[in-house]
């Protein structure tokens, strides 16, 4: 079955039919992170064994941005990214509920009739410990394993990834890139924290100094703390190491945020097309230099800072593989 995404119960039933039964998962997999994978991956799991389909009910817009959008937090990705990651993981299918205030006023039993068993036929539900649903978030998983023997279907429920000491959390990811800390971030997440859109044309500042940068344009909502990274940029299919800066240009009195990097071994002019970012380390805050020499002075170190971070990474790989 190749990846589909509806947008309705009755898109569902005509594109995966009215009988077919599904192994389910719901929440806003914001990040798709370590914990999300793990339940994901047991989806998937389930299903193939128990031949159904493998499915996540997700939600757009974030169910705060309805409920309290002054509380609404920067989300890590967008729904296009988090989809992609979902068909990576090898699920079958994603349900996207728009959520509007009828979706938040509907009682838990209400929510798991129409939806889960009327709608998507549901044999099997994977959520995690802190799983909350329905109007006010009444129901949790004790109330999700009554309807489950009310409506004929399973529950299971997976505990918390821990790292570190650490509970794997959208919000504890936030957090860390926020602040700028993503060794912390890239733990929580599987992956390095990245960035992604299209190239944009610059001010060309970066160019004058012979530092020549590729300026980023991203949907995304959560950035980094301002100030310079080791990043990798992959271009064109190609990954090359970077240092990127997040800021606005204090020394020549800048006003908006851009997203600069500077790649290492790369000449070519890009215009235009997709980049991502992934960022690996930050080195250092944004300031405001007395001019443009201190500036370039500063940018050399940092680009040396790049270099030697990234020997050092390479270095610690070679020691933790395993010998062969």
């Amino acid at each position: 079955m190749s990846f589909i995404v509806v947008h309705s119960a009755e898109e569902w039933a005509a594109r995966l039919g009215r009988d077919s039964r599904t192994v389910m998962t719901i929440g806003n997999f914001d990040g798709v992170h370590r914990g999300h994978r793990k339940i994901l991956e047991r989806v998937v799991e389930r299903a193939c064994r128990d031949h159904c389909i493998s499915a996540a009910l997700t939600f757009s817009p974030h169910p705060l941005r309805v409920l309290r959008p002054e509380a609404a937090p920067p989300l890590i990705e967008t729904l296009s990214q988090r989809l992609t990651r979902m068909k990576g993981l090898g699920l079958d299918a994603v349900f996207v509920m728009t959520f509007e205030p009828a979706l938040a006023a509907m009682p838990p039993e209400k929510f798991i009739e129409s939806i889960l068993v009327n709608a998507l036929h549901t044999k099997v539900v994977l959520v995690g410990e802190n799983f909350r649903f329905g109007h006010r978030q009444a129901g949790n998983v004790q109330t999700l394993r009554q309807l489950g023997r009310e409506f004929d279907f399973e529950v299971e429920c997976a505990p918390p990834v821990i790292v570190r000491g650490a509970i794997v959390s959208s919000s504890a990811i936030r957090a860390a890139v926020t602040a700028g800390n993503m060794s912390p971030a890239a733990r929580l997440l599987g992956r390095p924290f990245s960035l992604a859109g299209e190239v944009r044309t610059g001010t060309g500042t970066g160019r004058r100094f012979v530092f020549p940068t590729l300026n980023l344009a991203t949907e995304q909502e959560l950035l980094p703390a301002r100030g310079v990274y080791a990043t990798e940029a992959i271009v064109r299919g190609r990954c090359y190491r970077a240092a990127t800066n997040i800021g606005v240009r204090p020394t020549f009195d800048g006003t908006g945020l851009s997203i600069e990097s500077h790649l290492f071994d790369f000449s070519e002019e890009v215009t235009a097309g997709p980049l991502e970012v992934r960022f690996w380390h930050r080195l250092r805050s944004e300031q405001k230099f007395s001019g443009p020499e201190a500036l370039r002075g500063q940018i050399q170190r940092d680009l040396a800072a790049t270099r030697s971070f990234f020997a050092r990474l390479a270095a610690a790989r070679r020691i933790t593989q395993p010998q062969r």
